[in-house]
């Protein structure tokens, strides 16, 4: 089993670098949770590199999980819809964005969800903290409906599944190895780990996700995952891609001040 799996991971190192089509771009950046901040200033370093690098068909993928456990969720999909409005923006559905708005319909949901980030999201809008404490499920779930914008709910509806750039895919948590790429189950592109995680053959594109939190970067021969848990860590971390060329691009908290990091990695 050793041997297999040292082949498989051979072959997949000597296997041609994936590529993005010719004259484009593209940026993904991992799973933000409410951190306005690390967002804001991400944001602003891509939008300096990209203009550095010259003209090119540019967008940027935000892989889901814009929301949940960091303190401003409210403020991340207000600079989301900015952000959207001045460049090519994709974003991806989480499984924090499918339980929010599942959680408007289900008093089963909506307890999940506040145990899971949803508190602090819903505290992120003019919701009062001490009304919330001493609230019932359902009236949580009022609260929920008379807080969030109609226009904030409208937005989230309009995240994407996934995306493909060249031999890119851009999911939020990844895929079921088990299955074609063209037959994934919704459930698993938001929510998978393993197999996904484990699995050391190629999955035909080179896969790009969050969902999973890592100390870095990942970066598999099969995968790169992106997810550094900007909520707990303070690292937010995005990754650019044009040609055969990727780099990444980080807004990292220290001492109450978050400073740029960026390298080219191979």
């Amino acid at each position: 089993m050793l041997k297999s799996l040292r082949t498989l991971l051979g072959a997949a190192e000597r296997a041609p670098r994936a590529s993005m089509p010719e004259g484009t771009r593209a940026y993904a950046m991992g799973d933000v949770h409410g951190r306005a901040d690390l967002f804001a200033a991400l944001a602003k370093a891509i939008d300096a590199d990209d203009a550095a690098r010259g003209a090119a068909d540019s967008r940027v993928v935000l892989l889901g999980d814009l929301i949940d456990r960091g303190p401003d969720s409210a403020g991340v999909i207000r600079l989301a819809r900015e952000w959207q409005s001045r460049r090519k923006l994709h974003i991806l559905m989480g499984n924090h964005e499918e339980m929010l708005l599942d959680a408007l319909e289900s008093e089963e949901v909506l307890s999940h969800f506040l145990r899971y980030g949803g508190k602090e999201t819903l505290l992120s809008y003019p919701v009062d903290p001490v009304a919330y404490t001493r609230a019932e499920l359902g009236e949580v779930m009022a609260m929920m409906h008379a807080a969030i914008p109609d226009q904030d709910l409208a937005f989230i509806r309009t995240f994407e599944d996934s995306l493909t750039l060249g031999d890119y895919l851009f999911v939020h948590a990844g895929i079921d190895p088990d299955l074609p790429v063209d037959g994934q189950r919704r459930s698993d592109l938001r929510w998978i780990r393993e197999p996904f995680l484990s699995h050391a053959a190629g999955f035909g594109p080179t896969v790009v996700h969050g969902h999973t939190i890592s100390q870095a970067a990942e970066l598999r021969p099969n995968r790169i995952g992106i997810d550094t848990g900007a909520w707990r860590s303070g690292r937010l971390t995005a990754l650019g891609l044009e040609g055969t060329a990727r780099w990444l691009i980080e807004a990292i908290e220290t001492d109450g001040s978050i400073a740029i990091a960026q390298r080219s990695i191979r």
